[in-house]
This record gives C-alpha cells, structure tokens and sequence, in this order.
C-alpha cells in the first residue's frame, strides 16, 4: 500500500488503523511505505523527523516513512503520476462525515474536479500487486475494514 498522509488531517486517525492493518498483513507480505504530503491545506508541517516522531509517539507507527513529496501538479513525483495514470479518482464516500465537506469544497473550486485523476486529498490509498501492478486505489473517505479485506484477497 502506498498512501500520502499528513498529521494534522482529519484523517489523521487513520494511522493507527494502517498500524493495526500494517501488524496483522506484514507477515503474509504486506508492506505500507508513507509519503507525507502537504499539499492539501498545509496538514503536514513540520520536518520530516518531527512528522516520524508524532507517527511514533501518536499511533506507534512501524511502517517505512519517506520524505514529504508532492503527489500532484508539476513537482509531483514520478510514482504518483504513475500510479493516478492507473487508477483515477473514484469519488468520496458521502456518507462519511467527511466526504460531503471535502466534496463541496472541491466542487466550488472545480465543478469538474471528479474527472481529474489528480489526488484530491490527504490518505488515499494505492494497493500495488505482488507484479508491480496498481491493483486499486481507495480515496480517504473508504472504510478501512473495505481497505483491509481487499488486501488480504491479494495476500
């Protein structure tokens, strides 16, 4: 699993899920490499020590930490632009307390937003295959119980 994170998202919490998950799957091979982000409304300050040691101080995070990048616009790393070249946006959950927010946001910004593969916001979720192959991509908004059961049906 490769996910954009940030530390003081909304979604925050979901690093102790990605934790949980991340102990009970990386035995049968699972791996969750972290890219902090601070693309979407500043949420990941800090330098990249100070965003490791909140991981491991908040959520006792083992999983492997990289340094921020940006996953869209002209900066965007080489592996986002592949990865969203695979598996474009597939809309937020609006039954999630977030997911109407984020998507009224957006949509004020661009009424087309939904078309674009770009990310949208902080924690979406590319699961990549044992072949090296973007197998889905879950936006922030999705069930992490719907993340986990899809992990281990390729496991």
């Amino acid at each position: 699993m490769i996910v954009n994170t940030a530390t003081k998202c909304g979604f925050t919490p979901q690093y102790k899920e990605l934790e949980s998950i991340y102990e009970k799957l990386s035995e049968k091979g699972l791996e969750i490499l972290d890219f902090p982000c601070n693309q979407f409304g500043g949420q990941a300050p800090g330098t990249e020590e100070e965003i490791h040691e909140f991981c491991q101080l908040n959520y006792h995070t083992k999983f492997p930490q990289f340094k921020k990048i940006e996953v869209n616009g002209e900066g965007a790393d080489p592996l986002y632009k592949f990865m969203k070249s695979k598996e474009g946006f597939g809309g937020f959950d609006l039954n999630h307390p977030i997911g109407k927010i984020l998507d009224d946001m957006l949509s004020k910004a661009d009424a087309n937003y939904k078309e674009s593969p770009d990310i949208k916001w902080n924690f979406t979720k590319f699961i990549i295959d044992r072949k090296g192959e973007v197998a889905k991509r879950f936006e922030p908004t999705e069930n992490m119980d719907n993340v986990e059961k899809f992990i281990e049906s390729l496991l």
